[in-house]
């Protein structure tokens, strides 16, 4: 799964994150820890990336991250909403000062008409505001929605840390 550019870009980010001194928390869902993985693969993460959260349940967004119950009802666990919230909780449960959530339908079940598989949520953000958020739709097997979504993911980290100062 790894390839040397998703690793690059990983190491492109660390190095951001140093020259700024943003500290990096991660909320994953659909993607099962792949982002953590990848960030941790870089040696000297640990300078920059504080911890991930893999909250594949309702149940652990809600215990982990404090997504509310009503949120997930009225919206779904894929939603922006949810991502948001997802964002949001995940710094204040950390030492981050920049966080990025993720959370979607891999598939190959689990699609509806108006969220079909490949469709998945994305925000980052700060203590103080949201500077990201968007929904995509990606195609593929479940493993390269997985993979296509952890690229977008630190490609759209990378520009954050490229152009705000945090």
């Amino acid at each position: 799964m790894q390839t040397k550019e998703i690793h690059l870009l990983a190491q492109n980010l660390g190095n951001q994150c140093i020259k700024n001194a943003y500290k990096l928390v991660i909320a994953e869902s659909c993607t099962g820890g792949l982002v953590c993985s990848v960030i941790t693969s870089v040696s000297g993460s640990s300078n920059w990336f504080d911890r991930g959260f893999v909250t594949y349940s309702n149940q652990s967004k809600c215990d982990l991250l404090g997504v509310a119950k009503k949120t997930l009802a009225n919206h779904g666990a894929v939603s922006q909403n949810v991502a948001n919230e997802m964002a949001l909780g995940a710094l204040q449960n950390s030492h981050g000062s920049l966080s990025l959530s993720i959370t979607g339908i891999a598939g190959p079940n689990g699609g509806t008409k108006d969220k079909p598989v490949g469709t998945v949520y994305f925000a980052i953000c700060n203590q103080n505001s949201m500077l990201f958020e968007s929904r995509s739709n990606f195609a593929g097997s479940r493993l390269e929605i997985q993979e296509k979504a952890l690229v977008f993911a630190l490609n759209n980290l990378l520009k954050v840390t490229l152009k705000q100062q945090i």
